[in-house]
């Protein structure tokens, strides 16, 4: 059974992760599937559009933390084929169907669609900070989002759809029946703009988005990488035994005290 499946609808193509006994998490083989239909997708003339969806009660559950563990590392192993859904390099609009829970990376796949559609009652949560794995780290809300939203996603709250939808991260608010029709009638409707429109006007904005920029993934590498390390093991542990974790903090207290900072300084750009 394939871990993606595509639907064709006309210029339209369905894109649906397709692990639901796993909640749809990101393993080696999901990644690299998505990778390879993301980037047939980008070089396919006869479709425009993508509707971003997964199988089963979960959108996307984030990293298949059983494979990490088995692998050594958070992570994984990653596909060596480019994805250009997650570089950047898509010129065509991606509509997200987010059907249910949206965790971690998942959260993470939904923040780099262009539109977005959510049924009622999906939460949303970025659980790194639980796991020692720096809330945040290559996660786009902390420019995408105000301030003290991006501050509790960060900080492993959880969020709804409604919530979400209150705060303008989701376009669609919708009943669960509703989903894929509401997504199919965007879909349609950017297929009756003109086609150099749409691809300059969806270029545009995507130019004009804030990002995180290379001195934040400085930072934030520096920062997973900084102290309490027998934390991050512990936690690992943990989740892999299925018991509370037992945390005891910096490997020197003194790390505390002297935590990496952005260089701030003659920044005229």
């Amino acid at each position: 059974m394939a871990v993606v499946e595509t639907e064709r609808h006309g210029q339209i193509l369905v894109v649906r992760m397709n692990r639901p006994e796993r909640l749809n998490a990101l393993n080696h083989e999901l990644r690299s599937e998505l990778a390879e239909t993301w980037t047939a997708f980008r070089h396919d003339n006869e479709l425009e559009v993508a509707i971003f969806t997964g199988a089963g009660r979960a959108f996307c559950a984030g990293e298949d933390m059983k494979e990490s563990l088995q692998d050594g590392a958070p992570g994984g192993r990653r596909p060596a084929a480019a994805d250009p859904f997650m570089t950047g390099d898509l010129e065509k609009p991606v509509i997200a169907a987010v059907n249910g829970f949206a965790m971690g990376g998942g959260f993470m796949l939904v923040e780099r669609t262009d539109l977005r559609v959510a049924s009622r009652g999906v939460v949303f949560e970025v659980s790194e900070a639980k796991r020692w794995l720096l809330g945040g780290y290559n996660h786009g809300h902390i420019a995408n989002l105000p301030y003290p939203i991006a501050m509790e996603m960060a900080l492993g709250f959880r969020f709804t759809s409604e919530r979400f939808y209150e705060v303008g991260f989701i376009n669609r608010l919708v009943e669960p029946d509703a989903l894929m029709p509401t997504a199919m009638e965007m879909a349609a409707h950017l297929l009756t703009l003109p086609p150099a429109s749409r691809v300059n006007t969806v270029h545009m904005m995507r130019q004009m988005r804030p990002t995180v920029g290379p001195d934040f993934e400085r930072l934030a590498t520096a920062l997973h990488a900084h102290g309490a390390k027998s934390d991050l093991m512990e936690s690992r542990s943990a989740f892999a035994e299925k018991r509370p974790p037992q945390f005891k903090g910096w490997d020197d207290p003194q790390d505390r005290y002297h935590l990496p900072q952005l260089d701030r300084t003659a920044r005229h750009d």
